[in-house]
């Protein structure tokens, strides 16, 4: 649905979305510009987002750039980033909207004598309500992204809080009545998989599968966020992770881990992977002893050893 067709249909303002993203190709070139390497898949995920105003349900293993993707987006459209962090136990006060029952007390107790009539439209306002990230989201009058981070450590019940937003752009309030969008959000939600999400939410989105990154893709990012690192050393760092994640460990290595052990290694003066120089940062890409022992078993290398990183 186009901006124009929208806005009739909504009979509400709504924003343009970004007029210089004519293709998947743009998507890619404007990701790229703040940072953020996309793919085809990606790319394409995006721009089909930003057409036909639909959510997008980032899913993949831990540290794949889901979260980047949406902080991303907010640099390459210059809009602000509004970030629901998912966590069990979320429920409405801390996702959507509370009042605040302070102020609403010392209201009631400044008009002890008034009637209850003439008080629960006063106490009921705009005065009193205590805006969350996805009413901050709906309300706002410049564009946002809005990210909803992790939503599968949600359980069902708070998901389907999500549901109107992701619908219809709106959000109700019984005591003040259905609020509309003003600017249209472009919404990014990630899951890790811990559970799986209802049919009813993904129905709703755009599916984007995140995996790890291929070696060549991997190679990509670590020239574009270690630049002063040598080629033949990168792809080196690119094949061992490759490596280590076909190891069935707790957690497999992730991007920002792969970078951070590069730029270990960079500190440490390293120029070349050596095994003593692996068993002794291994500790960097896993986060767990009983994956640094298993990986170092597969991959034949010393833990005891006094390695020396030369």
């Amino acid at each position: 649905m186009s901006d124009t067709r929208w806005r009739m249909a909504h009979g509400r303002y709504a924003l343009e979305m970004p007029g210089s993203w004519e293709s998947p190709a743009d998507v890619r070139s404007s990701l790229e510009g703040v940072g953020y390497l996309a793919d085809d898949k990606i790319a394409q995920v995006v721009f089909l987002a930003t057409k036909l105003h639909k959510p997008i349900l980032a899913e993949g293993p831990a540290g794949v750039g889901k979260t980047a993707l949406a902080l991303a987006l907010a640099k390459a459209t210059g809009r602000r980033l509004v970030r629901l962090q998912c966590y069990e136990g979320l429920d409405e006060s801390k996702a959507l909207y509370e009042w605040d029952y302070h102020k609403q007390l010392l209201r009631l107790q400044a008009d002890a004598g008034a009637e209850w009539d003439e008080l629960e439209g006063d106490i009921f306002s705009e005065a009193f309500l205590l805006e969350r990230p996805l009413l901050t989201a709906i309300r706002s009058e410049e564009p946002v992204v809005l990210l909803i981070d992790e939503a599968d450590r949600v359980d069902f019940e708070t998901e389907a809080l999500f549901l109107e937003v992701l619908d219809s752009h709106q959000v109700t309030i019984p005591e003040l009545g259905t609020i509309e969008a003003v600017t249209l959000p472009i919404v990014v939600l990630t899951s890790n998989n811990t559970r799986e999400l209802s049919e009813a939410l993904k129905r709703r989105c755009l599916y984007l599968h995140i995996p790890y990154p291929t070696i060549e893709r991997e190679l990509a990012i670590l020239r574009s966020r270690v630049p002063d690192m040598p080629e033949q050393f990168a792809e080196q760092i690119a094949r061992t992770v490759a490596s280590i994640r076909q190891i069935p460990t707790r957690k497999a290595p992730s991007v920002s881990e792969t970078i951070d052990w590069a730029r270990t290694l960079l500190a440490l003066g390293v120029d070349e992977l050596s095994d003593s120089v692996t068993a002794s940062t291994l500790n960097v890409l896993l986060k767990y002893q009983t994956d640094i022992e298993r990986t170092a078993k597969e991959l034949s290398l010393e833990l005891d050893a006094e390695a020396s990183p030369e």
